[in-house]
C-alpha cells in the first residue's frame, strides 16, 4: 500500500498536502476525469482570444479578423503619416488654392519656409496644425479603407507569386483607392475648407464649416450668370460634401495604381539592386514607399491641383465651379506651369509620408501577425 502524504481540502476544490504539495480532491479528479481539459485549461481571456484571432487571420485572408486587422494597421500607418507631415500639408493646400495670403510665396525657393514662418508668427504651432484634427478624422478610414481594400483585391487578383503582374498590381491600387475615396470624400472637403482659412475673421468651427458647406446647396447663381453645375447635380443629396469627386476618381487611378504598382515590384525586386536591405525590412520598406511615393505624386498632381481648386470654389464664389472652370481659371493665371504649383512640396510631403505610412503598414501587419 502506498504512503500518500495526508491532504487537507482549501476552498478552490483543490487538496493541499501537508508538506506543500497540490493534489486533487476527489471532487476535482472526477470532474477532470469526466472532462480532461478542465485542469489548467485556458481561459476565454483577451490574450486567448487574440491568439485564436491571429490565427484565424493567419489561416483566410477573407475572414473578418483579418479584415479588420489589416483596416486597423492601415488606419494607423495613416495617422502616423499624416501628423509627420501635417504643416507641410496645411502650407501645400494654401499654394493649391492660391490663398490670397500666400499666393506670392507659391513656386518661390523659399516660399515653403516664409509661409511656415509667417503661420507659426501669426498663429503658433496651432496654426501649422489647423485642420489636423479633421484629418486624423478622415484618414484613419480613408488609409483603413485602402489599405484594407488593397490586401483583399491583392489576394484575389494575386493569388500566388507567379501571377503578379504590373496590370494587376496597379489595378488593385487603382480599385483600392477609388474605394476609400467614395467612402471618406466628405472629410476631405471639410479637412480642405478649414485649412484654406487664414485670418483670423475667417476662422470657423467644424460645425460651422459643415453647416456653410450644406448651404451651398441652396444657393444660386447671380442673375445673369451661366450655372457651373447642372441643376440635376446641384439636386442631389450632399451634393455639396462632393464637390470636386468626380475629378478625384480621376486622380486616384493613377495615384494609388502607380502608388501600390511601384511598391509592390521595388519590395519584391529591390534586395537584388541593394543587398543591404535584405535584413533590414524597416529600412527595406521606407525606400520602396519613398520611391513609391514621388512616382505616384508626379503621375497625379495635376488633378489634385484642379480638385483643390474645386473644393475652395464655394469659398470664394459662392456656389462652387466645376473642373472645366477650374481648369481654365489654373491655366489663365500660370500656363501648363500652375497645375504642378506646390509640387516641391509635394515632393517634400508626400515621399516622407508614403514611406512612413507603407513601412508603419507593414510594421503594423506584423504586430497584428497577419
Amino acid at each position: 500500500m502506498e504512503n500518500n502524504p495526508p491532504i487537507s481540502s482549501d476552498r478552490k476544490g483543490k487538496s493541499r498536502a501537508i508538506d506543500g504539495s497540490s493534489t486533487p480532491s476527489p471532487a476535482m479528479a472526477l470532474l477532470e476525469e469526466q472532462h480532461p481539459l478542465s485542469r489548467e485549461s485556458e481561459r476565454w481571456t483577451a490574450s486567448n482570444l487574440w491568439r485564436e484571432s491571429r490565427k484565424r487571420a493567419q489561416a483566410n485572408r477573407n475572414s473578418w479578423d483579418y479584415v479588420l486587422s489589416s483596416g486597423i494597421a492601415g488606419g494607423i500607418a495613416g495617422c502616423v503619416a499624416k501628423s509627420a507631415i501635417a504643416p507641410l500639408d496645411r502650407v501645400k493646400i494654401l499654394f493649391q488654392t492660391s490663398n490670397a495670403d500666400f499666393r506670392k510665396y507659391a513656386g518661390t525657393p523659399m516660399g515653403l519656409l516664409h509661409a511656415i514662418r509667417i503661420i507659426y508668427k501669426s498663429q503658433g504651432v496651432r496654426g501649422l496644425y489647423q485642420g489636423h484634427s479633421m484629418t486624423l478624422l478622415r484618414i484613419f478610414p480613408y488609409a483603413g479603407i485602402k489599405y484594407m481594400a488593397y490586401d483583399a483585391l491583392e489576394g484575389l487578383l494575386i493569388p500566388t507569386p507567379d501571377k503578379q503582374t504590373s496590370g494587376r498590381l496597379f489595378l488593385a491600387g487603382a480599385l483600392s483607392g477609388v474605394t476609400s475615396v467614395l467612402c471618406t470624400y466628405p472629410l476631405e472637403l471639410i479637412r480642405v475648407r478649414l485649412a484654406y482659412q487664414t485670418r483670423e475673421s475667417e476662422r470657423t468651427s467644424l460645425r460651422e464649416a459643415i453647416r456653410t458647406i450644406y448651404r451651398e446647396a441652396d444657393l444660386v447663381p447671380p442673375s445673369g450668370t451661366k450655372p457651373s453645375v447642372s441643376k440635376f447635380t446641384r439636386s442631389l443629396p450632399f451634393y455639396p460634401f462632393y464637390r470636386g469627386f468626380s475629378i478625384s476618381i480621376l486622380g486616384m487611378i493613377p495615384y494609388a495604381g502607380v502608388s501600390f504598382l511601384t511598391y509592390g515590384t521595388l519590395k519584391r525586386h529591390i534586395t537584388q539592386f541593394i543587398p543591404y536591405l535584405e535584413d533590414r525590412p524597416t529600412q527595406k520598406y521606407l525606400a520602396c514607399g519613398a520611391v513609391a511615393g514621388m512616382v505616384s505624386q508626379t503621375a497625379s498632381y495635376p488633378f489634385e491641383v484642379v480638385r483643390r481648386r474645386m473644393q475652395v470654389g464655394g469659398a470664394f464664389k459662392g456656389v462652387g465651379i466645376s473642373w472645366r472652370e477650374a481648369f481654365s481659371s489654373i491655366y489663365q493665371a500660370r500656363g501648363w506651369r500652375g497645375f504642378f504649383v506646390g509640387l516641391s512640396i509635394g515632393y517634400i510631403k508626400v515621399v516622407p509620408m508614403t514611406s512612413i505610412s507603407f513601412a508603419t503598414w507593414q510594421f503594423m501587419k506584423r504586430v497584428f501577425e497577419i
